[in-house]
């Protein structure tokens, strides 16, 4: 890319120019003429290369030739000088006779600035990309990518190093992306100039550049085993909120300097995600004059998003709580997990402090860059008695936490995390979702009072961009959770996975089918000794019971068209579970709302090929339970494995499930996200 600079000579005088290579220099002649001046010629040194733009045509310009307004001399420098002034230009002018009336001469000094980051994505800081200001989406797309720094390279002393005032330990810089300033010229610019990095006031809440003042390998970055051996003090605070312009040392000869810019914030309402920063030459006009800016170069980064991952990738970590009354679900939980080959971290009661929620306090995501990825914790504003688990716990070397504040009297149950889940990769109308969509639940859109979640969250997760969020009626619900109805589970076939929703309608299909086959007087929550067991035929005969899951299945039906759409969805993709509702009244409201009947089949873990299922307590046929019966044959066609575990008395009657009490950690996208077409 050329960059144009206009300059000012004055005739009779001699002027000290700085031109970058890969600049051009724009002279006016007639600007610049002694008055009554006819004509012009030019002479340089070898190293200078030079046009006039009223004159194209000509090769030689030794000779006087005609002076008009246009008459521009474009002067450009292919290499960088050795010495100050070693490249010289000048302009004579004549009068109509051809008599000399002036001469103006340059004395010319190149240089190279090149201020690089990764802007090609391959994890090497190249030289000099010629799409390094901007930045575009998609396989071939381009621009440089940032974290925010929102780990803790002290595992004790807890605080995200974003809001630390200075490198916190040498190896922190893995988490920021590298930016090299490569100059090539003199041994020193001349007298007065300098170079000064600089950011707009816009930016500079959500970046900060440190430089490194340690002389660097060639590829631009230290070994590994060599980051221990400096320390912080070796890297400076250049640019921050407080210092938006900051001189940087020009090193003579062909020199590189290495930054590392650091993301301070996520993608959010008011932050696109979009940073540029910039190198300026100054050039000195007077003593006591401000200098001028003669060239700028500038780099533009991405704040990575903070990304979801769905049920379809693998599991990394389990995370459940213990407490004093769910000791048969812990140790459900710890084989199924050792059965699947995956770790469990036990969140104890000193800890959790009897808050046994642990998918509504935390949702696990993950950044990525070409350079560096560590998961992510996303903390709800929830803040029940786990509320200090994610910081103190989670938070770490290479594990970043992130939350979002919202004011207590705008928080409800809709901003717990069961109420925030992520669909497997989709395609809709032509358009692919490589990282799936983002899915919520809020009240009906004609709703005067329903709960929603709360704003700041919300508009948290659409800023992130690459998982377009969808979302879900799920008001209706007392909890009111999307993780209530519905979930995914991986499909050798079709998508890759399905869709599994709660259908009161297969329930009483099954139950009805119970019936007819003479096994009406079974009974559900049979050997549960504190709760009173119901037949089949009792649950077919309860005609509120029938309006009230009519209104539940008209809720999850409006949520499975939205998907059907938003997904890009088939019948085929969707299986629906055969799980009863019944309706309560909300505290002192006047409104009812929908709780399981029995457990909540669709609430589960997904670890891989196992699935970890509420179990139902459903009436009993040849001795098994017709519920886990179909389930099974539901499930098994797929390839998966069900473990029913009995959360009756210390979930269920608590009004959640298995998902509700426990969380999973998994593995990131092989897919890049900056490779996603916007």
């Amino acid at each position: 890319m050329i960059h144009p600079r206009t300059l000012r000579v004055d005739y009779d005088q001699t002027t000290g120019v700085v031109c970058v290579v890969g600049s051009e220099l724009n002279v006016n002649l007639n600007r610049s003429a002694p008055p009554s001046s006819r004509f012009f010629s030019v002479k340089c040194t070898y190293s200078v290369q030079y046009s006039i733009s009223s004159s194209p045509q000509q090769t030689s310009h030794l000779s006087p030739i005609p002076l008009n307004g246009n008459s521009v001399l474009l002067i450009r420098m292919s290499r960088a000088s050795q010495h100050e002034n070693d490249s010289k230009l000048s302009v004579r002018y004549y009068g109509e006779s051809k008599e000399v009336l002036g001469r103006a001469v340059l004395h010319l000094t190149a240089v190279e600035i090149s201020l690089d980051v990764d802007a090609d994505r391959d994890g090497v800081v190249e030289k000099n990309n010629t799409n390094k200001g901007s930045w575009k989406w998609g396989p071939n797309g381009h621009g440089a990518i940032l974290l925010v720094n929102c780990d803790s390279e002290w595992a004790y002393r807890k605080k995200p190093d974003r809001e630390q005032d200075s490198v916190s330990k040498v190896s922190d810089l893995k988490d920021m992306s590298v930016m090299v300033l490569r100059t090539r010229g003199p041994a020193k610019l001349p007298e007065g100039y300098k170079l000064t990095m600089h950011i707009s006031q816009g930016d500079a809440e959500s970046v900060r550049v440190f430089r490194s003042r340690i002389s660097q390998t060639k590829n631009n970055t230290l070994p590994e085993k060599l980051f221990y051996k400096y320390f912080v003090k070796d890297y400076p605070l250049v640019l921050s909120s407080e210092v938006l312009s900051q001189e940087v040392p020009y090193v003579g000869g062909a020199a590189e300097m290495t930054f590392y810019v650091e993301g301070l914030r996520f993608p959010d309402q008011d932050f696109s995600g979009l940073i540029r920063i910039n190198l300026s030459l100054l050039e000195p006009i007077a003593t006591g004059l401000p200098e001028t800016p003669i060239f700028t170069d500038t780099v533009a980064l991405r704040v990575a998003p903070w990304i979801m991952t769905p049920n379809t990738l693998r599991p990394v970590e389990v995370f459940v709580c213990s407490t004093s009354d769910n000791y048969q679900f812990l140790k459900s939980m710890k084989n199924l997990v050792a059965k699947s080959g995956y770790k469990l971290k036990i969140c104890h009661e000193y800890m959790n402090r009897g808050d046994r929620w642990m998918q509504d306090e935390v949702e696990f995501g993950y950044i990525d860059s070409p350079h560096h990825r560590f998961p992510v914790v996303l903390d709800s504003p929830r803040n029940g008695e786990l509320l200090d688990f994610p910081y103190d716990e989670l938070l770490g070397p290479d594990f970043g936490y992130v939350t979002r504040a919202a004011q207590r009297k705008d928080v409800s149950s809709l901003d717990s995390f069961g109420n925030l889940e992520v669909s497997p990769p989709v395609t809709v109308n032509g358009k692919h979702y490589p990282l799936g969509r983002i899915i919520i639940g809020v009240a009906f859109p004609t709703a005067t009072k329903g709960r929603n979640m709360t704003k700041v969250v919300q508009d948290f997760l659409w800023a992130q961009k690459v998982q377009e969020p969808i979302a879900l009626f799920s008001d209706w619900l007392y909890v009111g959770h999307v993780d209530e109805f519905m979930t995914f589970v991986p499909a050798p076939d079709r998508k890759g996975f399905r869709l599994l929703l709660a259908s009161p309608d297969a329930g009483y299909k099954l139950f009805r089918g119970l019936h007819n086959d003479g096994h009406g007087q079974a009974k559900l929550f049979e050997g549960l000794g504190h709760e009173e067991p119901v037949t089949v035929d009792e649950i077919l005969n309860d005609g509120g019971l029938q309006a009230e899951n009519n209104y539940v299945q008209s809720c999850v039906d409006w949520n499975r068209d939205v998907l059907k759409r938003e997904l890009g969805l088939d019948d085929q993709d969707i299986i629906d579970l055969p799980i009863l509702f019944k309706l309560v009244v909300q505290d002192e409201e006047t409104e009812y709302r929908a709780v399981a009947y029995y457990p909540d089949m669709v609430n589960m873990i997904v670890l891989g090929k196992n699935l970890g299922i509420p179990k139902p307590f459903g009436p009993k046929v040849n001795g098994r339970c017709a519920l886990e019966a179909e389930m099974c044959s539901l499930m098994e066609g797929l390839g998966l494995s069900c473990t029913f575990i009995d959360d009756f008395a210390s979930y269920h009657k608590l009004l959640g499930e298995v998902h509700c009490g426990s969380n999973v950690r998994r593995e990131a996208f092989d897919f890049k996200w900056w490779n996603v077409e916007m």
